[in-house]
């Protein structure tokens, strides 16, 4: 089984999920975005619907592609210390800079 990390580690997969926070798209609006081929797009497609991070619904003849977040679960578990880590040094920044304005 492969992991979303390992999915999430090839970087035209993370170019496709970028251009899918913005809203649904069609195979073909992804093609035209990231210029890659038709059968490369839908072979990442397939593998982010197969980890659970992109999911597919008929719109008429074409397929519509979003993001599901449930499937990012995983992710947010494991970097949820990394950002609390990150957001901790910024407040730090911030204290220390109130308390010193007139040094910057």
């Amino acid at each position: 089984m492969t992991t979303a990390f390992e999915v999430v580690a090839e970087p035209a997969r993370r170019q496709i999920l970028d251009l899918l926070i913005r809203g649904p798209r069609a195979v073909g609006e992804l093609v035209a975005e990231t210029g890659m081929s038709q059968p490369n797009t839908s072979r990442h497609l397939r593998v982010l619907r197969e980890a659970g991070l992109v999911e597919s619904q008929a719109a008429g003849r074409r397929r519509l592609y979003a993001l599901r977040g449930a499937g990012f679960a995983e992710l947010a578990r494991w970097l949820t210390p990394y950002v609390l880590l990150w957001q901790g040094g910024l407040d730090a920044l911030e204290r220390h800079l109130e308390r010193s304005p007139e040094a910057y």
